[in-house]
């Protein structure tokens, strides 16, 4: 989709055109789960259905405050992140609580097709970076970075977006983000190795 295509499309959501909203969230809900998916590797798929339905209800709420400074998927993941966060210290907060249950905002029929998909399990750029035994080492890590470095770790390697979309997104240069990771990288393992002192070296993601 266009920038102008996207434009117009949440012009039509904001004048509440339901086919609109529809629209948009055939195109973007599957992006949300995987995103979601990857963001923690204790979540099950009933999890990340929940977090992307909270995700979701924000954008409508919130979709007056958009103003387009970013991608509309960049925005997207920046809730979806806030959500996973908010979503994971609400199951640890249970756990010490007695082990409430969370309560789903909307149960889905297993059969309409509406849960999200599990992300591929072919090699991409974020394979080294949020491997099965490394993920919940990863995610520790990752929270600790400050905003703008969290930010672009996340947009790279879990939104899987590339160098040129990050640049778009964020109004840098490609230069820019190329250099910003790579420093944001040094500090992901550095934090990484602080939090599991005595494990093994964690293999990061080339930047290059």
């Amino acid at each position: 989709m266009s920038s102008s295509e996207e434009t117009d499309l949440l012009a039509r959501c904001r004048r509440g055109e339901e086919a609109a909203w529809d629209e948009l969230f055939d195109r973007h809900y599957d992006a949300a789960s995987r995103f979601i998916f990857q963001l923690g590797s204790d979540f099950t798929r009933e999890d990340a259905e929940e977090i992307c339905q909270e995700t979701f209800l924000a954008v409508i709420k919130n979709l007056e405050s958009f103003q387009g400074e970013s991608q509309f998927q960049t925005w997207l993941f920046r809730i979806a992140s806030n959500k996973a966060r908010d979503y994971r210290e609400r199951l640890h907060a249970a756990k010490r609580g007695g082990g409430q249950a969370t309560l789903s905002l909307q149960v889905e029929d297993a059969e309409t097709g509406l849960t999200p998909d599990a992300p591929s399990h072919a090699p991409g750029p974020d394979a080294s970076l949020v491997g099965t035994e490394q993920s919940a080492l990863m995610i520790r890590a990752v929270e600790r970075l400050d905003p703008p470095c969290r930010e672009v770790v996340e947009l790279r390697y879990f939104g899987d977006l590339s160098y040129d979309e990050i640049a778009v997104s964020l109004k840098l240069n490609v230069k820019t983000v190329s250099s910003r990771l790579s420093k944001c990288l040094d500090k992901l393992e550095q934090i990484a190795h602080g939090i599991f002192a005595g494990e093994n070296a964690v293999v990061f993601p080339s930047n290059h």
